[in-house]
């Protein structure tokens, strides 16, 4: 949809069921340098994406700071930053997800999640 209408990235990463967080989140307190954390997903056991939240373009602590002057923030909002290099829309050719295809995604010292891509019937 997004690739196709163009536009904006919300419209490609806010359906129903995207986004998904957890099992846990962590407090500040349980993370030493938020600049500093390794971030890596992989497709079907296929590395896909590595980087680390040093490489963002903006800092955790601006983006906070930014947002607030024109949004209320509050405890337990979740601020999406972006992607480290690998997306698949970027390759050549273009690389989409499949029904079956086996996502898992992990950020160093907050944990890793995994799901199975399913196509909506």
């Amino acid at each position: 949809f997004q690739a196709e209408r163009q536009g904006q990235w919300t419209k490609g990463k806010s359906c129903d069921t995207f986004g998904p967080t957890g099992p846990w989140l962590v407090t500040k307190d349980e993370v030493a340098d938020p600049q500093n954390l390794k971030m890596w997903l992989t497709v079907n056991g296929k590395t896909m994406q590595n980087g680390s939240t040093k490489t963002m373009v903006y800092g955790v602590k601006y983006l906070v700071s930014y947002l607030s002057q024109f949004m209320s923030l509050h405890p337990g909002d979740i601020i999406s930053t972006g992607t480290p290099p690998g997306v698949g829309l970027g390759m050549k050719p273009p690389v989409f997800l499949k029904a079956g295809d086996v996502v898992e995604l992990g950020i160093e010292g907050l944990g890793q999640q995994k799901q199975t891509f399913k196509a909506d019937v």
